[in-house]
């Protein structure tokens, strides 16, 4: 049962060619379940903040982070804490964490036709909350929601959309088309 030199060399080059026409198609593969993990994430924390906000009766909103990558809960800061106005929330599990960098975001309001990416050196000065206001989604205490639209993009291109029905505050995901 011995093989001769010639039948190992096919079968090594038939193995390359296969692997050729294969690895393009991994990299798609690898991008598109990213992006969609990416989604899944965001949705979670979407739906932690709402609940948040209904139990404790109180607006809580998610802020994405795009010049370190993160995004967070926040809730209206308590007396005496540090910050005007809103308040990083620790106390609530998985209310943090990073997205990853070869996934661009733009938010799209939904009572709007603009589509405003977050800047990257986007900046907020000491009681202007006007500057990082597109950065947010808030969730209120009766359960309803800011109405936006947030997209989600890879390096190739392919898109999935998050829309927030401000009634329920319930995230759909949607596909947008290759642009």
């Amino acid at each position: 049962f011995g093989f001769t030199l010639i039948e190992l060399m096919v079968v090594i080059v038939l193995i390359g060619i296969m692997t050729a026409m294969i690895l393009p198609e991994m990299k798609g593969t690898y991008e598109d379940a990213l992006l969609r993990s990416t989604a899944r994430k965001l949705v979670d924390v979407y739906s932690l903040a709402n609940s948040h906000a209904i139990s404790l009766n109180q607006l809580h909103r998610v802020r994405l982070d795009r010049k370190n990558g993160r995004y967070f809960i926040e809730r209206i800061a308590r007396e005496g804490e540090k910050g005007r106005g809103f308040a990083q929330a620790p106390e609530i599990p998985r209310g943090e964490g990073t997205i990853d960098t070869r996934i661009t975001i733009e938010i799209r309001n939904a009572d709007e036709d603009s589509v405003e990416p977050i800047a990257p050196g986007m900046t907020q000065e000491p009681g202007d909350d006007s500057a990082r206001r597109d950065e947010t989604v808030s969730f209120y205490a009766d359960g309803t929601a800011d109405a936006q639209e947030i997209r989600l993009r890879d390096r190739e291109g392919f898109g999935l959309a998050l829309r927030i029905n401000p009634i329920t505050a319930r995230v759909r995901i949607v596909e947008l088309e290759r642009p």
